[in-house]
């Protein structure tokens, strides 16, 4: 059972996806947003061409657990992906990825220019790599 991972923003979308045991999270690509409609294709084509079978998506809560803006319209956005793929999609927390991120990137001595290529694909990992670990049996997600 493969799964596929999304870091949503407002101009890129990260995307990981999981081995086939459902164990690890690799990068897959990243997403360069232009209309909706052509955003949940080009996820719609990853699904197809990977064998998913569940997305992940990560929801930006904020610090203190409460939800705010970008939280509703990435919400309504996975509402969309769960439309057009007909697969079950779940929200996932996502607070402080992108920075744990940029720290995993920054500890790579990657430049700020390859940084901004990738970032949002390693927080799609490290969003659907949390998931992952709280499926695994004796874990306390």
């Amino acid at each position: 059972m493969r799964v596929l991972g999304l870091d949503i923003g407002d101009r890129r979308i990260g995307v990981a996806v999981s081995d086939p045991m459902g164990w690890t999270a690799q990068g897959v690509c990243v997403i360069q947003r232009t209309a909706p409609e052509k955003d949940l294709q080009a996820i719609n084509n990853i699904v197809k061409e990977l064998g998913v079978s569940c997305v992940v998506c990560g929801l930006p809560v904020n610090m203190n657990g409460t939800y705010g803006p970008q939280t509703e319209k990435v919400a309504s956005f996975c509402e969309l992906i769960r439309d057009a793929t007909g697969l079950p999609v779940e929200l996932w927390d996502e607070r402080l990825t992108t920075v744990a991120a940029e720290r995993v990137l920054d500890e790579a001595g990657l430049t700020w220019r390859k940084k901004r290529r990738v970032v949002d694909m390693t927080a799609a990992c490290l969003i659907l790599q949390s998931y992952l670990d709280s499926r695994r049996p004796g874990d306390q997600g």
